[in-house]
């Protein structure tokens, strides 16, 4: 049984409303220091992905960067100014990816 919608696990109702992300199917690789005392972070939105999957991507994308980093809310943060080394990684997934940002 689903703990939200109290439906069997088979036909949630809620899993299907949190699956689908909003998005025009192109991710979006930028640079943010907000709220990180200062540390730099590659961030990539916007992945038309479900949960497992976007968490292997982020290890991938760390693991090519050689970096560290954590997947939340559907946003990979990889440590670092990683955005051209992310970029060239996420083509080659055959995903497409635009830099977002200054």
């Amino acid at each position: 049984m689903c703990p939200d919608c109290r439906q069997p696990a088979l036909s949630c109702v809620c899993k299907l409303a949190k699956a689908a992300p909003k998005s025009d199917g192109v991710a979006r690789v930028s640079r943010s220091t907000k709220g990180r005392g200062g540390k730099t972070v590659t961030l990539v939105t916007g992945l038309v992905l479900d949960a497992q999957a976007i968490v292997q991507l982020g290890k991938q994308l760390k693991s090519a960067c050689g970096s560290g980093g954590t997947v939340k809310d559907g946003i990979i943060e990889v440590q670092g100014d990683h955005c051209d080394q992310v970029m060239l990684a996420l083509a080659r997934q055959g995903i497409a990816a635009k830099r977002a940002g200054g």
